[in-house]
């Protein structure tokens, strides 16, 4: 057998040595540490768009031989490294401290022992799932720190609070402590184009829920997103990103608000910015023309649902006849909140045989509502109520055939389609002071739109 030469030898007792390094390590990390060995040259340049011609300038070739270091000394060097690994992930209904800690890679038994034992550090797999979660541990896996962010304990502050459960190790023993933070915002801003639905594309582009929730009610009564949302529709979006600590939150329906977006339906766009005015102190979307967004109707008594029987002939589910359908049925789970449509007074709230609990609600111009099949009655007969307001939630009482919501709207008496009376309803104006102002807005809002349009599928922070 032939002997090794030097430059064999020498890499063989690097590699001998970094054995234990190597080994102690996930598959991910030895692929990395591969492929950051097999890179010895790299070529960088840059564009400088606003320098003279180059056909101009004065042109030399300069060659330089470089020479990398050898592969026992980046051995050596990595091994002396000591490596600390982030994981990310949120907590599930079934999670235990053994089962969450594997899941995030992290070999300590010591430590799953303590969030077992410790009634701080037990909260983090008690109560509801979902809590956003981040590691960090050393090479062989044992636990260093860990931090949990969840909605605030106290129900008051759930809106404009989290709470920051933190796990660390101090001097070979962990400790854990709970903080009540405020919550900041970021602007960020988005597009996408309709594949399938409108969540499936907000989804896409990594947009929370909530606001898909808005931008479906900011353009109910432009776009008939269960009937008219078309394949290729667009959109973009400029939005207030609730954080904990940085990072986009995930347990809460209570986003941020939509500061401006565009929808695109059919090769017809529409818009809308959000603007406060100052007459006034009321905020509401406008179009950059001015014109409201709002009308004294809103489109659905629900925020985002699915219509199970729309304002036409029908087959009647219980009675099995064709009959026309007077109003407009909402599929929703039970509990879902119901609001009102628009400003009014209460006229009945309680029983009504087929309606079950039901509430009626008269407005101006002779203009009344109806919701029907409710779970619970949430206001009282008299009562003044303001658009939005929520009245009750989703049910089955009476006669249905399964949780859901149903909606009547009347004019002078007489049943109308629901969507038609909200498009032909009033509409807010800007006072005269507050005009020139949201002219400023709009143009602001209009260059930063045209920067989100370019963010295809995507979502990211607006300077």
């Amino acid at each position: 057998m032939s002997s090794l030469d030097p430059v064999d030898s020498a890499v063989a007792s690097a590699l001998e040595r970094t054995g234990k390094f190597v080994s102690r390590h996930p598959r991910s990390i030895t692929t990395a540490v591969v492929l950051a060995l097999a890179g010895f040259g790299v070529t960088a340049f840059g564009i400088a768009p606003l320098a003279p011609d180059a056909a101009d300038l004065p042109s030399r070739i300069v060659t330089e031989t470089v020479t990398p270091e050898g592969i026992t000394s980046q051995l050596e060097a990595l091994a002396a490294n000591e490596l600390e690994l982030y994981r990310n992930d949120l907590t599930r209904a079934s999670d235990t401290a053994d089962t969450l800690l594997r899941r995030l890679n992290v070999d300590d038994p010591h430590a799953a022992a303590f969030i077992r034992g410790d009634a701080v550090a037990r909260k983090l797999v008690s109560g509801r799932a979902g809590k956003m979660v981040q590691v960090r541990t050393d090479a062989s896996g044992e636990l260093d720190f860990l931090v949990a962010r969840y909605a605030a304990e106290n129900s008051e502050q759930a809106g404009t609070h989290f709470t920051r459960l933190r796990i660390s190790r101090v001097n070979g023993q962990f400790q854990a402590k709970v903080d009540t933070l405020p919550m900041a915002s970021q602007i960020r801003m988005g597009s996408g184009t309709i594949r399938n639905s409108l969540f499936a594309a907000t989804d896409d582009a990594h947009i929370p829920d909530p606001v898909a929730n808005q931008l479906a009610e900011i353009f109910a009564t432009d776009v008939d997103f269960h009937r008219e949302l078309r394949r290729g529709d667009s959109f973009r979006v400029i939005y207030e990103a609730l954080t904990a600590d940085g990072e986009p939150i995930t347990w809460s329906q209570s986003s941020g608000r939509v500061l401006a977006a565009e929808f695109t339906n059919n090769g017809k766009t529409f818009s809308a910015v959000w603007f406060k005015d100052p007459a006034s102190g009321k905020g509401a979307y406008f179009d950059m023309n001015g014109q409201s967004k709002r009308r004294s109707f809103l489109a659905s008594p629900l925020e985002f649902s699915r219509i199970t029987s729309g304002f036409a002939m029908r087959m009647h589910p219980i009675q099995q006849t064709w009959k026309q359908h007077n109003g407009v049925d909402y599929g929703a789970p039970s509990g879902t909140p119901v609001r009102t449509v628009g400003d009014g007074t209460v006229e009945f709230a309680g029983w009504q045989n087929g309606y079950g609990n039901v509430v009626s609600i008269k407005h101006s111009n002779n203009r009344s509502t109806v919701y029907a099949h409710l779970s619970r009655i949430d206001v009282r007969r008299g009562q003044r109520v303001d658009q939005g307001l929520r009245i009750g939630a989703v049910g089955a009482t009476g006669w249905a055939t399964g949780p859901h919501l149903h909606f009547e709207v009347k004019l002078n008496g007489i049943h109308q389609n629901p969507l038609t009376i909200a498009k032909a309803s009033e509409t807010l104006t800007i006072s005269p002071a507050g005009k020139v102002q949201f002219t400023q807005v709009a143009q602001g809002v209009r260059a930063q739109l045209d920067a989100a349009q370019t963010i295809a599928g995507s979502s990211m922070y607006a300077e």
